[in-house]
């Protein structure tokens, strides 16, 4: 049985309400991930968009890296440092979103890149960004709503 989740998508000054199965949230990753909701610039992996992500985590932490990620998820943080990148190859994150507007070093990105690991820049806050991937259908890695 699938789960019926309204999602609303802030774009601009606009406001767009969906009804989704939960099930679907994965193909609001695009609108997720964009300006509408992150605000958030595309450092590399613009062809991998259309990943399939239904849950994210976040640390701020390099311990904290593994509990806070798992296969499948994006992963929200302000560290931009390979650890980062080497940690999501193994865990299997699909995408990595640093926050603050931490810019990370070319070797980063260039490290994201050949592991296939799109990243992306936002402007807010850990938490605001955490909060808005939630409101609009994004799980924890507990699976909670």
């Amino acid at each position: 049985m699938q789960k019926i989740l309204k999602a609303t998508v802030l774009i601009g000054e606009a406001q767009m309400d969906k009804n989704i199965t939960s099930a679907g949230a994965a193909d609001l990753i695009e609108d997720l991930l964009s300006a509408a909701i992150l605000k958030a610039t595309v450092l590399t992996g613009e062809d991998q968009m259309d990943k399939n992500i239904t849950s994210a985590g976040a640390a701020d932490l390099i311990e904290d890296l593994l509990s806070a990620a798992a296969k499948g998820c994006a992963l929200l943080t302000g560290v931009p440092s390979e650890q980062v990148i080497r940690t999501s190859k193994v865990v299997g994150v699909e995408m990595v979103c640093i926050v603050r507007g931490k810019v990370p070093p070319d070797s980063f990105i260039e490290l994201a890149r050949s592991c296939d690991i799109p990243v992306l820049l936002s402007q807010y806050s850990l938490f605001i960004a955490c909060g808005r991937l939630y409101m609009n259908g994004i799980r924890g890695l507990d699976g909670s709503w």
